[in-house]
């Protein structure tokens, strides 16, 4: 993993987070017990605050950039390949789609699922439960049943895979 120290801004990281040595975290970026950042995300907190809560993953390639606003994953996100997140806040339990992108000002609501490939325009407000896709998103119905079972999987799969590579991932 490469932790960058940026002027006086270094990376927090606890001890039973697991980071990719692949990844990058710059700055102000402090990432929560349990959580996972995966091979080639970046996390640049140069401008503002990044924070990773509890349980949660930013998969592979993702990009959590904060400019005027911080960027706060709440617990249990899961942040898929390829997403980006723009100095946005997003709530505990809510699913970020692959290649999906959130940006400045926005809030994604508790337990809310963005679709692949979904825009959230700057500064738009997703309500908890909601499931929304396209580009520019729009909010297409509820989060319930099977999706609301695929959000809790999500994150319970990567927190037991990044421990498993936490203990057992050796570079050969």
């Amino acid at each position: 993993m490469s932790l960058v120290e940026f002027g006086e801004k270094r990376p927090s990281v606890n001890g039973s987070a697991f980071i990719a040595p692949s990844a990058w975290l710059i700055g102000d970026v402090r990432i929560e017990a349990g959580s996972s950042v995966w091979f080639n995300a970046v996390l640049r907190g140069e401008l503002s605050e990044i924070i990773v809560g509890e349980e949660s993953n930013v998969q592979d390639c993702a990009v959590v950039h904060p400019d005027r606003h911080a960027a706060i994953i709440g617990r249990r996100v899961t942040v898929a390949h390829g997403a980006v997140i723009e100095g946005a806040v997003i709530e505990d339990e809510a699913m970020i789609g692959i290649r999906s992108t959130v940006l400045e000002g926005a809030r994604v609501g508790r337990g809310s699922i963005v679709a692949a490939g979904s825009v959230i325009p700057a500064a738009m407000e997703v309500p908890a439960g909601s499931l929304v896709m396209g580009s520019p998103a729009k909010i297409v119905g509820r989060v319930k049943g099977g999706l609301a079972k695929a959000v809790q999987e999500s994150w319970r799969t990567y927190v037991e895979l990044g421990e498993r590579y936490r203990t057992a991932m050796r570079k050969i």
